[in-house]
């Protein structure tokens, strides 16, 4: 028989984390990257990236009625991209460890 198992994870201060995303998102200065020519089918794309420490806790909830929650502390790296004449767009973000 399968156990199906059903797992979350919530931050301490998801505002904090959102709002470090958006001042990444909306910057204000822009290094030109964007501008270069490229070639043929290629563009080029202005990047922006941060890294947060975020801590939390991890929801496991089995189909066996057991269910554990672990605090958790870990390192991610927030990329956005911005194409020429375009917004900043969150595109990836990863945990470090």
């Amino acid at each position: 028989m399968k156990k199906l198992l059903h797992i979350s994870a919530a931050f301490d201060q998801p505002e904090l984390v959102q709002n470090l995303v958006e001042r990444l998102a909306y910057r204000k200065y822009d290094i030109g990257y964007g501008n270069e020519k490229m070639p043929e089918g290629w563009k080029a794309l202005e990047t922006s990236s941060t890294e947060a420490y975020v801590s939390g806790t991890l929801k496991i909830d089995g189909s066996d009625n057991n269910h554990f929650d672990m605090p958790f502390i870990s390192c991610f790296n927030f990329t956005c991209i911005k194409g020429y004449g375009d917004p900043y767009k969150l595109i990836w973000t990863s945990s470090l460890n």
